[in-house]
């Protein structure tokens, strides 16, 4: 993106499409506008560039429709959160599933181990997933320049990093060396990456700091988030629908004229009714 690009693309997200004058074309809502990138939320957004990029979104995203959307929000409550909601539920529900899935091919495709060695090696697997959480941590807060937080979050990494060595040690000590050898997998439970038992740090550190883990965590806090309220947001947002299409009160000086309006009407159905009656009357006399 050249510099004039990103210039036109921070002032459409600053002052939305009417930055130029009288906004024209795509209004913010529109149904063909993206609602979950309204709140900067799309996951079509958010896991771009990763291993599950799922490509573009078949909806509009515009930073001046975004910033038309924000101003518009403070003066009248839209509801948009309502959509989002539906939109993250139904995405991470279909993630959800593909993991159950994932753990079941696996399950069927590696060697069954007994209770007591899996529970070992679930437990270097804990170890392990702790310290590549918390060395990635480390390394952000590095990056951020707060090294007393990242010097104490590295302690932590290397009190991890021995009980790992233990637990190892112990995990090893309980099958044939053979078995030992071959990778036993799982699979992340929040971006369904598999991980190895045998993976080191810098690799773990890599994928829970990655760009996909931290997607799917900042997609799913949201998701959490909206959970919250989102029964109360429903029943809100169809009361305000019932509102809009409530018949609205006659103002007071067109009083004046429906009330002439309703008595020329009464007066219409009367004489008819009259002119029925003379015909009645006509016809019962010519018998």
């Amino acid at each position: 993106m050249s510099a004039t690009e990103q210039m036109r693309a921070m002032l459409d997200a600053m002052m939305g499409t009417a930055r130029n004058g009288e906004a024209t074309g795509l209004q913010f809502n529109d149904p063909s506008v993206c609602k979950s990138f309204l709140l900067k939320c799309c996951p079509h957004d958010i896991l771009a560039a990763t291993r599950m990029d799922i490509g573009e979104c078949n909806r509009v995203h515009d930073l001046a429709l975004r910033a038309d959307y924000e101003l518009a929000q403070k003066k009248r409550d839209h509801f948009y959160d309502v959509d989002a909601y539906d939109h993250l539920n139904s995405f991470v529900s279909d993630c959800d599933r593909k993991t159950e899935m994932s753990k079941i091919k696996l399950a069927e495709t590696q060697d069954k181990l007994s209770d007591e060695v899996t529970s070992k090696a679930n437990l270097v697997h804990d170890l392990a997933e702790k310290i590549g959480k918390k060395l990635a941590a480390a390394e952000a807060k590095g990056a951020e320049g707060e090294v007393d937080e990242s010097m104490k979050l590295m302690e932590e990494v290397e009190e991890y990093r021995k009980l790992k060595v233990e637990a190892e040690q112990d995990y090893r000590n309980s099958m044939p060396a053979s078995s030992y050898q071959q990778q036993k997998l799982r699979v992340c439970e929040v971006c369904s990456a598999y991980l190895g038992i045998h993976d080191n740090d810098r690799r773990l550190a890599d994928h829970f700091g990655g760009k996909l883990h931290l997607g799917f965590i900042e997609i799913r806090e949201k998701l959490l988030e909206l959970e919250k309220d989102i029964e109360l947001r429903k029943q809100l947002r169809r009361a305000a629908k019932l509102t809009e299409y409530e018949v609205k009160p006659i103002p007071y000086d067109d009083k004046d004229r429906y009330r002439d309006r309703e008595r020329d009407r009464h007066n219409r159905d009367r004489d008819r009714d009259r002119d029925r009656e003379r015909d009645r009357r006509r016809r019962s006399r010519s018998r």
